[in-house]
């Protein structure tokens, strides 16, 4: 079993930046590739970036790639989202997600275990 948080969460300006950050309660998190998705309002959701289980390997969504980085401290069981120059249509629910000795899938059906999300709006 696995239990995801995520936090850092929150309202910024366009062109902004937050830290996201997601910890599990895993034994053993190092083999579990991890994810992160959102959804706003009304759509479906969908896939940000990913890590493999062993860090060396990232992976992002077209519409992020360059402003979002995903990493990994697997002695914290921590995965981290940079996101910089944020625009309005980054805002949405950000959710965490881990995948049994995952290489970093951008299909959340692959995904065994999800955080509860966090809340993430930019304001133009």
């Amino acid at each position: 079993q696995v239990h995801l948080v995520e936090s850092g969460g929150g309202t910024v300006q366009a062109g902004g930046s937050l830290r996201l950050s997601c910890t599990a309660s895993a034994t053993n998190f190092n083999s579990y590739g991890m994810g992160w998705f959102r959804q706003a309002p009304g759509k479906k959701r969908e896939f940000v970036a990913a890590i493999n289980w062993g860090g060396s390997n990232t992976y992002y969504a077209d519409s992020v790639r360059g402003r979002f980085t995903i990493s990994r401290d697997n002695d914290k069981q921590m995965t981290t989202l940079q996101m910089n120059n944020l625009g309005p249509e980054d805002t949405a629910v950000y959710l965490c997600a881990a995948d049994w000795l995952g290489y970093g899938s951008a299909a959340p059906g692959t995904y065994d275990y999800w955080g509860q999300g966090t809340q993430v709006t930019v304001s133009s």
